[in-house]
């Protein structure tokens, strides 16, 4: 739902303050303006100011409040409403969703030049889910996904797939949707039913972002909602021929699939290997070390039900529970320890959470990441391997997440090489006008 809008909310407020009377009798040449002419419904119009135009014409999804000049129609446009965004001149060059109080005025779903390919979506959210869901279906399948030793997989990744706000993990027969938007919230039902169209999707989980979702106007706490009502405890899915347990009341979505290809390379160089995974969550990297016929490997985890999943996890895979093992324990905390007793490994893996939400929290968050590198550096034995992650889309799109590593080296007199530099798997696409869709870094060092 919409909540009302409370006062004070300063600039966020500015694309609702700035309604004006209904357009001029000035016309454009334009598809979506001749399409919006015939729509069953007055559509309000979203002017960008002077120089602002050129980044949304580029592809860019988000136009912020601050690019917009003025809107066009009376009534005003309501959060979740279809607008059309337009240059000075009125002329249109897309058109998206409304939003009356995030700082994301619009979320444009198509541009001029998209309409003109498939006119058949304008205007109309119910096609254009259909369109893009289905396009985003057959990616996957391009890529192999699902297959017969991988049934988790991302379907739908936001910005990447043209459906801002909106992210759909498989899980077997199971789909996890998280919604980050408040037009996602309103088209609920819609994106219900394209989803359980799939083939093999029996459960349908949606996981409002509860926080973000605020930020859009809406108040969404306890909202959680599977259907049917009584899915199945436990989902059992796969990954390149790892079993694992998910709970839909695990973190984010219940499993990190944009580590899917990580995890697999760590599988590759773990042979004979002593392997330490930090923050090891339900135990990807331990398993993959595993697999892979590392000596042993150990998983550390402050989360007692990450760590039931990842002791459950293998059982499950029939591996030796001599060669792995997984401990409760502060992160932190166990490596300064294991440091004291000068214990070190062939292989550690960091993949901690996200530790920069934001980037006004960069700088502090920055301290965390290289103390936490010093530690795991001084636990790797000189010429071993240091797989070290971030998921703080502040610290990726930073471009200094080397320098971090860089100083964390120095502080402990170690020296590092770059072998291996990587990001979320491939069934999590970037749209290339919207850096600010790339989060996880992923970076391999040999430590010296």
């Amino acid at each position: 739902m919409v909540v009302a809008v409370p006062a004070g909310r300063g600039r966020l407020m500015k694309c609702l303050s700035l309604a004006i009377p209904p357009p001029t009798t000035t016309t454009h040449p334009s598809l979506l303006h001749d399409i919006a002419s015939n729509h069953h419904k007055r559509i309000a119009k979203v002017v960008l100011k002077k120089g602002k135009t050129q980044l949304f014409k580029d592809g860019s999804p988000m136009v912020y409040s601050g690019a917009v000049d003025r809107i066009i129609g009376r009534p005003p446009p309501k959060t979740g409403d279809i607008v059309l965004v337009a240059d000075g001149t009125e002329k249109p060059i897309g058109w998206g969703m409304y939003n009356s109080i995030s700082m994301f005025c619009v979320r444009l779903m198509q541009l001029e030049q998209e309409v003109a390919r498939d006119p058949s979506c304008a205007l109309d959210v119910e096609k254009l889910l259909e369109t893009r869901i289905h396009e985003a279906t057959q990616m996957r399948r391009s890529l192999g996904l699902p297959s017969s030793i991988t049934s988790a997989y991302r379907l739908v990744n936001s910005e990447g797939d043209g459906l801002s706000g909106l992210i759909v993990d498989i899980f077997g027969e199971v789909a996890v949707i998280a919604s980050s938007a408040a037009w996602v919230e309103k088209y609920k039902p819609q994106i219900k039913t394209c989803i359980g169209r799939l083939d093999g999707i029996n459960y349908i989980s949606w996981r409002p972002s509860v926080e973000i979702l605020k930020k859009e106007g809406m108040d969404l706490s306890d909202s959680k909602e599977i259907y049917p009502e009584t899915p199945p405890e436990r989902v059992k899915v796969m990954e390149n021929g790892i079993f694992y347990l998910i709970s839909l009341e695990g973190q984010k979505t219940g499993f990190y699939t944009d580590q899917r290809e990580n995890r697999h390379f760590i599988s590759t160089i773990s042979d004979g290997q002593r392997v330490l995974d930090m923050y090891c969550y339900s135990g990807g990297f331990a398993l993959n070390a595993a697999h892979g016929d590392a000596r042993n490997v150990t998983g550390v985890d402050s989360s007692l039900p990450a760590l039931e999943l990842a002791r459950e996890n293998i059982v499950l895979n029939n591996l030796d529970p001599e060669k792995i093992s997984f401990l409760r324990h502060d992160a932190a905390a166990f490596m300064k320890d294991a440091v004291s007793r000068n214990e070190t490994w062939d292989i550690v893996i960091i993949d901690p959470p996200k530790l920069a939400p934001r980037r006004k929290v960069l700088q502090s968050a920055s301290g965390m990441y290289r103390n936490l590198n010093s530690l795991a550096m001084r636990l790797t034995k000189r010429g071993g391997l240091l797989m070290t992650c971030s998921c703080s889309g502040a610290m990726t799109q930073s471009g200094t997440f080397l320098q971090i590593l860089q100083a964390a080296a120095s502080d402990v007199g170690r020296k590092v090489t770059v072998m291996r530099q990587a990001g979320a798997a491939c069934d999590h696409p970037i749209d290339p006008s919207y850096p600010e869709g790339a989060y996880l870094s992923n970076v391999l060092l040999r430590v010296l």
